[in-house]
């Protein structure tokens, strides 16, 4: 084979493994908002409030691409550590190699509930305090559902609300009965 064709052989192969990786957004806002009554009405709550920071531009609070979902907070991210609105969105991929049943969890701090949604559907929601304190022991602290995905690209959104004291937040993923992995890009 010739250098230049070595060469583009390898820069495909570069460009199909980074189109697979996991691109991660953190955007939050101000908000009072209350516990909602279903995962949609969170969704909505939670754009409104990104979208008027995207307006007004609140101290506090921002967007931000992340490396890894582990252990973030408004706090260390944008300042703020009370009345925010939280949104996650992981875009992946998933390979034919990897379709099949994946499981999905997020530790969170929502003391007013939260959602989490898959390719814009609703997955599940809970408008009780979660606070999974850095443990899956108590599946009513967190976010979870799994559900057979299709090779090609997905996206995971984490839409929460937070009163007070602002916690760490974790994502993961799991692949049939394998391990759980933290979403990284």
């Amino acid at each position: 084979m010739s250098t230049i064709k070595t060469l583009a052989a390898l820069s495909l192969a570069t460009l199909a493994l980074q189109a697979d990786a996991s691109v991660i957004q953190i955007q939050t806002g101000y908000s009072t908002a209350g516990a909602q009554a279903s995962a949609n009405a969170y969704r909505d709550v939670v754009n409104a409030a990104i979208q008027a920071q995207a307006q007004n531009k609140t101290p506090g609070y921002g967007t931000a691409q992340v490396a890894t979902y582990n252990n973030l907070s408004n706090a260390s991210l944008f300042g703020a550590n009370s009345n925010f609105a939280w949104k996650a969105t992981i875009d992946f991929g998933v390979t034919s190699n990897q379709a099949g049943l994946w499981s999905f969890r997020s530790g969170v701090d929502f003391d007013r509930g939260g959602a989490m949604f898959l390719d814009g559907v609703a997955l599940t929601f809970t408008s009780t305090n979660m606070w999974w304190g850095g443990n899956y022991n108590s599946p009513s602290q967190f976010l979870e559902k799994s559900l057979n995905l299709s090779a090609g690209k997905h996206t995971l959104t984490i839409f929460g609300l937070e009163g007070c004291c602002d916690g760490g937040e974790q994502a993961q993923f799991r692949i049939g009965s394998g391990q759980y992995t933290t979403f990284s890009t």
